[in-house]
């Protein structure tokens, strides 16, 4: 049977019998890949430990009929323990890799798998607020994915902004004339701060205070909503346990 190697970032895993797993992976090169790692349950497992869910590994498969082979794993980012020994990171990683299992196939999107690590290994390191991390990757996830918004010139138009207007039915913002009536209108800090995420522009994301970031976030979960026929369980999850604390 043919045998490939690849370096994957693991999305979920699932038991299969009594010592092997299922283990679904986001590959640089071959797309999204659903595999069996056999005997990893057990505790003499030498790479039970390199296929847990957010770790990113060089993997040697096979190809089987229906599933692929795990063969050998070496750990490239060991970023799942260092995400699970933080709630927020914890919660927000499981929403990108949900985001990431369902913007993704088969066919190789080098650009969607380097966006999902880089955003893991920044939730490792901690080097921004897990919500703004999560709200940034979703931006930039949906717009590779062929969604992307404007938080600047007029969505529907193009009429040149800035505009106050955000409808995400419409992808983003919208000027007075394209504006649906009762469609509310955002304040600036919080578009610049939409606006932020998307470009990557840090240094304006940090600097937003907690009143602009929530305000942020709910229309990041709309519109990530919106554009999957199905929601995220793992963002309806978040947003619940935002509403508790608040």
């Amino acid at each position: 049977m043919p045998v490939y190697r690849d370096e994957v970032v693991v999305l979920r895993t699932h038991k299969l019998g009594e010592a092997d797993r299922i283990v679904t992976m986001l590959s640089r090169q071959h797309g999204k890949v659903r595999a069996v790692a056999k005997g990893v349950r057990r505790t003499a497992s030498k790479f039970g430990s390199r296929l847990e869910p957010f770790m990113v590994a060089d993997v040697q498969l096979y190809e089987g009929r229906s599933l692929d082979v795990v063969t050998q794993a070496e750990t490239i980012g060991a970023y799942g323990t260092l995400i699970a020994d933080d709630y927020a990171s914890y919660t927000a990683a499981n929403a990108m890799v949900e985001a990431a299992d369902r913007l993704t196939d088969a066919e190789a999107s080098l650009q969607q798998y380097l966006l999902l690590v880089g955003a893991l290994r920044s939730l490792s390191r901690r080097e921004h607020g897990p919500q703004l991390t999560l709200d940034s990757y979703l931006l930039r996830a949906l717009s590779l994915a062929g969604w992307a918004p404007s938080f600047l010139d007029c969505s529907r138009c193009g009429a040149v902004g800035p505009h106050d207007h955000v409808v995400v039915q419409l992808g983003g913002v919208v000027c007075d004339d394209c504006a649906p009536q009762g469609a509310p209108r955002i304040d600036p800090a919080t578009i610049a701060l939409l606006g932020a995420l998307l470009t990557g522009d840090w240094a304006m994301a940090d600097a937003s205070d907690d009143s602009t970031r929530s305000k942020a976030n709910g229309l990041v979960a709309a519109y990530t909503q919106w554009h999957l026929e199905r929601g995220l369980r793992s963002l309806q999850h978040i947003q619940h346990d935002q509403k508790a604390s608040g």
